[in-house]
């Protein structure tokens, strides 16, 4: 019961946090800039996101998708790099048609970071597991 209570608080806060973004509400805070006050509530709205994906994803509070996690992690990698694929991709949509009007400025670099992050983590999972690094014989 407290982990949901838990979940649904996060997942609030991530919302509103990453929403905020969107907007010219944020104080200029102590380095006296808006803007970057605002990208420092966006991140911790991502981080309260991400905590709340791992938890719904593998059951557990934590940081790292290791390997061991996974349930079928030789069939699964697969969508964690079209995932990173379509982020990247959504990277350079945003570049080529948002002149800054609807996206914040740093919404590409983020794209772009989960993106390379995850097609990275999908590739090492191939690897491991049905690529050149697999140890099982077969």
């Amino acid at each position: 019961m407290e982990d949901k209570r838990l979940d649904a608080v996060l997942l609030g806060a991530g919302v509103l946090l990453v929403g905020q973004t969107f907007t010219d509400l944020a104080p200029d805070g102590p380095w006296s800039s808006a803007s970057f006050t605002r990208g420092v509530l966006g991140l911790a709205g991502l981080l309260a996101l991400y905590l709340v994906w791992f938890k719904q994803t593998f059951g557990v509070y934590g940081i790292a998708p290791t390997v061991d996690r996974w349930a079928s992690p030789s069939t699964s990698w697969l969508n964690v790099v079209l995932f990173g694929l379509g982020c990247l991709v959504a990277t350079r949509l945003i570049r080529l048609f948002d002149d800054g009007d609807v996206f914040p400025e740093p919404a590409g670099l983020l794209l772009a970071l989960m993106g390379c992050m995850a097609v990275m983590n999908g590739g090492y999972v191939w690897l491991i597991t049905n690529g050149p690094l697999n140890d099982e014989e077969e």
